[in-house]
């Protein structure tokens, strides 16, 4: 489908870096030979709307034979989803779930009160050189929903809003920008988009929400008569309009937001919670490990290994 991103004439450009509200360079890791730069949580932010975790993995590019190993590990109190821009891997999970994640495409798992998966390159990708790169985040979920059950949701590219004109193409991944839905189930208000833009194209930010942020993934963006590189993350203002222009070279962004919760969430290792209690008594599911009968089990098809709890 096509849309028109020009902006409407009565929706002025703000002139002022005072409507960034936060700038943030991620953080790197080393993860052998993978790198990772994480933007959320970070010191002067932990969410933006709902999202508690963002990742840019790679990009990387691995030999025959090689490829990542993710082993089988826990999630409580959120909902994830790997967005790649290039490469594939496995996702197992303990619901299951054997799914292949392509570019494009959205694998939404919802932990509630618990899940385990792994991700890993596959046998059949390991028989040829490959690359990797993407975007992995984390949604906390409204304290209403904590406790519900481990779910998780499959939907190809191809049923993902795809809004094209202007030099300007950008895929809706989860909720709702520009007057278009994604077909995802979500629990509060909020957007997730991919968004290309041609050099010096611009596109307005999805207003309507209460919290809203950019992430550049390659290229450069105007904003607010500034100026911003690749591998960075702002916020903005409640309330301002604002529309985000190309460098020379085009731009690949991410734009996120929605709904702020309630209240601030515990985050421990690959927990998230609106209380310690909830993260403890994960942990302590996790430490025993019963498999058969406990809270937690791991992915049928990769059972023979799991990351152990961590000391610290």
């Amino acid at each position: 489908m096509s849309w028109n991103p020009t902006l409407d004439p009565t929706c002025p450009d703000a002139e002022s870096v005072d409507s960034i509200e936060t700038l943030i360079v991620p953080r790197a890791r080393d993860l052998g030979g993978f790198e990772v730069r994480r933007a959320l949580p970070a010191p002067k932010r932990q969410m933006v709307g709902p999202f508690i975790f963002f990742d840019q993995m790679g990009p990387a590019e691995f030999l025959t034979g090689q490829g990542i190993d993710v082993r089988p590990h826990p999630h409580i109190g959120l909902a994830t989803v790997t967005y790649l821009f290039r490469g594939e891997f496995q996702h197992r999970d303990s619901l299951g779930s054997n799914q292949m994640i392509y570019p494009g495409a959205v694998n939404w798992m919802i932990a509630g009160q618990g899940v385990t998966h792994s991700e890993r390159t596959s046998a059949e990708t390991r028989q040829h050189p490959s690359s990797l790169f993407g975007i992995q985040t984390w949604v906390a979920l409204p304290e209403r929903s904590e406790d519900d059950g481990a779910s998780f949701e499959h939907v190809g590219k191809e049923a993902l809003p795809y809004l094209d004109a202007e030099g300007v193409k950008a895929r809706l991944i989860l909720g709702t920008a520009w007057g278009e839905r994604a077909p995802v189930k979500t629990f509060t208000d909020m957007f997730y988009t991919d968004v290309e833009l041609a050099p010096g194209a611009k596109v307005p930010l999805p207003d309507g929400h209460e919290d809203r942020g950019l992430y550049v993934v390659s290229g450069s963006v105007i904003v607010a008569g500034q100026t911003f590189e690749s591998m960075q993350m702002m916020t903005f203002r409640p309330g301002d309009r604002l529309s985000v222009t190309a460098g020379p070279a085009g731009a690949r962004i991410m734009l996120l937001g929605g709904e702020t919760l309630g209240g601030p969430r515990y985050i421990w290792w690959n927990f998230v919670a609106s209380s310690k209690e909830r993260i403890e008594a994960a942990k302590e599911a996790w430490r025993q490990g019963d498999w058969a009968h406990g809270r937690f089990q791991l992915p049928p098809g990769d059972d023979s290994e799991f990351i152990p709890l961590p000391d610290r």
